[in-house]
């Protein structure tokens, strides 16, 4: 595949996390895999499937119902692979264990690293790399839960 074609890729990712679930089945391949430490603590686990990642692009668009993924840099690719700088932008509406109820409304900055693997066109593996302890810290939540 092409760099054109694999850089093609990045602004529908930034469309399906911003919530255009419609998006899915155009660009994630079905065994698609995410590796990604959770936010909420305990031990990171691959996320597979298409329907396990728009559960979690549906989560957080549940707690931040305006957020904003925009790339800061990129795309960068390279023969399989396509990676961008992000930075997400939304108003706090609550739900997120541990936060302060006095977070909610709060407007909210974080930034991450996506590294995509493309197979056959489509997306197949994810490694995420956000601030979420930044992130954490702008909801209050008050203590980092534990590592298992």
């Amino acid at each position: 595949m092409t760099n054109s074609k694999l850089a093609s890729l990045a602004e529908p990712w930034r469309l399906l996390w911003n919530g255009d679930l419609s998006y899915t089945e155009q660009i994630i391949h079905e065994d698609f895999v995410a590796h990604a430490a959770s936010i909420t603590g305990g031990a990171a686990e691959d996320m597979k499937g298409r329907e396990t990642l728009n559960g979690w692009v549906t989560g957080i668009n549940a707690l931040f119902p305006d957020l904003d993924f925009q790339f800061d840099v990129g795309p960068i690719t390279d023969d399989t692979h396509l990676v961008v700088r992000w930075k997400a932008e939304g108003t706090y509406g609550g739900g997120f264990p541990g936060s302060s109820p006095a977070a909610v409304g709060r407007r909210v900055t974080f930034y991450g690293t996506d590294t995509l693997r493309v197979e056959d066109g489509k997306l197949i593996e994810y490694w995420a790399n956000a601030d979420s302890l930044w992130l954490i810290q702008q909801l209050g939540v008050s203590q980092v839960p534990p590592l298992d």
